[in-house]
């Protein structure tokens, strides 16, 4: 196998769970990751680099509210949307205003989080108690158009076609996967098959008359004021 420039490259082993992450971000086309990096990815953090080539390239944040922000730009110039990691529950919790402001601008970003391990034998003492919640997602689950934390590998690949599907959707808005610590760091013992790479219903293949209805079938509309039984424009 050849990269982009004719030099060879070897095709990595894919023998852990957080390797069918990776191929699920690269089916679908993120150009960048933004993070701040975690002990509650680490899994995910290694297979980008040791099975994905570093490709897409991850960006380092020094703040989870800034990798929300990148993201959230590069959609606005771009129409793309970017992925972004965030560690655990605390990484989330820095990330919340951003997380907001993408959703009330209508900007899609793939936020993948990580937590636990939920196994309470797997967790180290202290730090993964107090980093961890169930269930993690209802932390911003009033500003994200859905979240989910599939509980196998094998939620793990439908799960995240229909997250792509719901957030490339008009009214487009973020997404929040989280993944077990756990289920990232176990040996991948069966082939886990890929959805299709048009699996996902991306509005960018909508009609543009089936475009242009989603948007004003979703968009705000304030009942006029009424002062003394005179209505009053707004």
């Amino acid at each position: 196998m050849q990269d982009g420039i004719g030099r060879s490259r070897t095709t990595n082993y894919r023998g852990w769970q957080s390797d069918v992450i990776v191929d699920l971000i690269k089916r679908y086309g993120f150009p960048h990751i933004t993070l701040n990096p975690g002990a509650s990815f680490r899994g995910l953090h290694d297979s980008l680099v040791n099975y994905g080539g570093n490709e897409p390239p991850m960006m380092l944040c020094q703040h989870e509210e800034i990798a929300v922000q990148i993201a959230h730009g590069y959609a606005k110039a771009t129409g793309k949307p970017m992925a972004v990691i965030l560690h655990d529950l605390v990484g989330l919790l820095h990330a919340c205003m951003a997380i907001y402001y993408a959703y009330i601008d209508r900007v899609p970003i793939f936020i993948i989080g990580a937590t636990g391990p939920m196994d309470e034998g797997k967790r180290r003492p202290h730090i993964d108690w107090t980093h961890s919640a169930l269930v993690q997602g209802n932390a911003v689950r009033d500003y994200v158009k859905w979240d989910y934390q599939p509980s196998s590998i094998e939620g793990v690949p439908e799960s995240f076609a229909r997250a792509y599907s719901i957030m490339t959707t008009e009214p487009q808005g973020p997404v929040y996967m989280c993944y077990d610590a756990a289920l990232q760091e176990a040996p991948l013992s069966a082939k886990v098959p890929l959805p299709p790479a048009g699996a996902a219903c991306c509005s960018r293949n909508m009609p543009a008359g089936a475009r242009a209805a989603s948007r004003t079938s979703w968009s705000w509309r304030r009942p006029p004021a009424r002062r003394c039984g005179t209505s009053i424009t707004r």
